[in-house]
């Protein structure tokens, strides 16, 4: 089993614009230079905190707009960003952009924004907002519930991490050429786009409850550690209890190598990977489903 270090709470500084003092439903996690960058999947927000020590972070905004207070209402009409990747120069954006993903688990999901960096990975740029539909959409049709949880750039290909649950357990990756993603962003593309191959993966149950996919981070050889959680729910929508949680390795044929469980089931929807001489040291964040609960930075290490 893997056990997880906890380095800190994704508190957030008491300047801040924000209905409280930290992030609670952390979704996916960029380190670039300095900067840990953290999406939640109800707020309009990113946060940006320090990679060393356990200071506190700042929000930067995503949305125009206010979300309601209250966990119900502020559920229906959250953008559900998911996924945070890092995408390599293009168009406008000289030293790449990070760009945050939609589940598409309902029509006001599947949105996207592009934040653009410096050398650095400091962000230089407003947030822009994109419509992901034209990726989403088909996807739609893939799959009985469609949910983006995660999202990984290896080589020359966006990989999309698709979760199932226990009504639907149709997990997968879904990948596109990155450039046809990028061309599309560049230009406005409504015109939806299919995936160029989806692979489904069985990644086991726990108390009859599958795991699913939330996130992935990719190796220089091709591979890809990801992680996934056994959340005891029906559907795409409503959140349950986490039974197990564990991080595994798909190789660069797309085989599931191996999947190893946490020894607590914290609830991980973010992971990045920093590669050693023989270890892989992981950084990763949770999500309490409770907004009086702050999400956490946690770190641990695989071999290689």
């Amino acid at each position: 089993m893997i056990t997880l270090e906890k380095l800190r709470d994704l508190d957030i500084d008491v300047g801040s614009n924000s209905r409280s003092l930290h992030l609670s439903a952390a979704s996916g996690l960029q380190c670039l230079g300095t900067a840990l960058y953290v999406i939640a999947d109800d707020e309009l927000h990113l946060g940006v905190f320090p990679v060393a020590g356990s200071g506190r972070g700042h929000l930067f905004r995503l949305f125009d707009g206010e979300l309601p207070k209250t966990k119900g209402d502020r559920k229906k009409r959250k953008p559900d960003l998911e996924a945070l990747i890092f995408v390599p120069p293009f168009s406008d954006f000289s030293y790449g952009a990070l760009l945050a993903i939609g589940s598409g688990s309902r029509r006001n999901r599947k949105r996207g924004v592009l934040v653009g960096v410096d050398a650095q990975g400091a962000i230089v740029t407003p947030a822009r907002s994109v419509d992901l539909s034209f990726i989403l959409d088909p996807l739609a049709e893939e799959f009985g519930e469609l949910n983006i949880e995660g999202a990984v750039v290896v080589g020359e290909e966006l990989r999309l991490l698709q979760r199932g649950n226990k009504r639907c357990n149709d997990n997968a990756i879904v990948r596109y050429p990155l450039d046809d993603i990028l061309n599309a962003l560049s230009n406005d593309q409504l015109e939806p786009l299919g995936p160029s191959a989806v692979d489904r993966f069985d990644l086991g149950a726990i108390q009859g409850t599958p795991f699913g996919f939330t996130d992935a981070a990719a190796l220089s050889n091709g591979d890809i550690v990801f992680s996934a959680v056994a959340e005891d729910t029906e559907n795409t929508y409503l959140d349950g209890p986490c039974l197990g949680a564990g991080i595994g390795i798909i190789d660069e044929r797309g085989i599931l190598v191996a999947f190893d469980l946490l020894e607590y089931p914290h609830k991980i929807e973010g992971i990045h990977a920093a590669e050693g001489d023989a270890v892989v040291d992981l950084l990763l964040v949770t999500d309490a489903d409770n907004p009086d609960i702050p999400a956490g930075l946690f770190s641990t290490q695989i071999a290689r």
